[in-house]
């Protein structure tokens, strides 16, 4: 079963996309202990195979937003929605279970700070292509 491990944190805390879990108000030790927790957990299920694919996204200031109305494209800078946390990079997981995915969801230290979503990916298996 694949996943998508998405995780939102607050922009103000926005360093580095390697570090996005980190955010401003921890001590160093705190710090140091989450990228530790972190770096067990990208270890863990990359031996174990579960982890297939993931990135972190860059700053929500370099993001531009595409609508298109009345067949005319719009494109503008920024994600200009007034919200406290952004979406900030994802994991695809693939998982024997989704008792399992929650697992290794519930593990990112973003749950802690921020808000990690775990969606399935649909099955489109039966479209036509």
């Amino acid at each position: 079963m694949k996943y998508v491990v998405l995780i939102h944190s607050n922009p103000a805390s926005w360093v580095h996309p390697m570090f996005l879990h980190q955010q401003e108000q921890l001590e160093p030790e705190a710090r140091a202990t989450k990228l530790k927790e972190f770096g067990a957990l990208m270890a863990e299920i990359h031996q174990s195979g579960e982890l297939v694919e993931s990135a972190a996204l860059d700053a929500p200031s370099t993001t531009k937003t595409l609508r298109i109305r009345d067949e005319q494209l719009t494109v503008t800078d920024g994600p200009f929605v007034d919200v406290k946390e952004h979406l900030a990079g994802f994991f695809l997981i693939d998982v024997a279970s989704e008792e399992r995915a929650i697992e290794i969801a519930s593990r990112m230290p973003d749950a802690r700070y921020g808000t990690v979503e775990l969606r399935p990916l649909a099955d489109l298996s039966d479209m036509e292509r």
